[in-house]
């Protein structure tokens, strides 16, 4: 998949989804979805190569951020409503293995540990504070500074991609 296509079929409609649920969004919301998915799963990785620990674009582990956006109170009751809206058990044994096959539902849970971060979202035109805000959130074990650039350009160029109707 193309970060276009996953903003276009996935996260647009998604975080517009969310918008009324009270969780709003914006440009550096999408830009820093995308980055991150680029980031962790390059777009082609719905389960953690070599080992399955991580699922979804988003690579979301069962006792880490599902677990944490499952508890969290500022994402709970969206991910309960998420969750009942997508039949899926809201818990993070009924997440986890979700999360493979429901782009969605790994997006909304994207969103949502976006959501638990008490500071402002990084805007568009700050990809090292964007790689700050995803490092302290999703805690990567493995990080790769180095792509980060690349993913964040990638993430701008479909976003502006979609304001022109590319």
């Amino acid at each position: 998949m193309t970060p276009a296509l996953v903003l276009r079929l996935t996260v647009d409609p998604v975080l517009a989804w969310m918008a009324g649920m009270g969780v709003r969004s914006d440009d550096r919301a999408r830009v820093l979805l995308l980055a991150i998915a680029g980031q962790e799963s390059g777009f082609r990785h719905r389960r953690q190569v070599p080992v399955a620990h991580a699922m979804g674009l988003w690579q979301f582990e069962r006792g880490g951020g599902v677990a944490g956006v499952l508890r969290h109170a500022a994402s709970r009751p969206h991910a309960l409503a998420a969750c009942q809206a997508l039949l899926v058990p809201a818990t993070p044994e009924g997440v986890h293995p979700a999360l493979e096959f429901n782009d969605d539902l790994a997006a909304v849970f994207a969103r949502l540990l976006l959501f638990t971060d008490p500071k402002a979202l990084p805007g568009v035109d700050q990809p090292e504070e964007g790689y700050g805000y995803y490092v302290r959130n999703w805690r990567p074990g493995k990080p790769h500074p180095g792509t980060w650039a690349g993913h964040w350009r990638n993430a701008l160029e479909a976003v502006a991609g979609e304001r022109v109707g590319v």
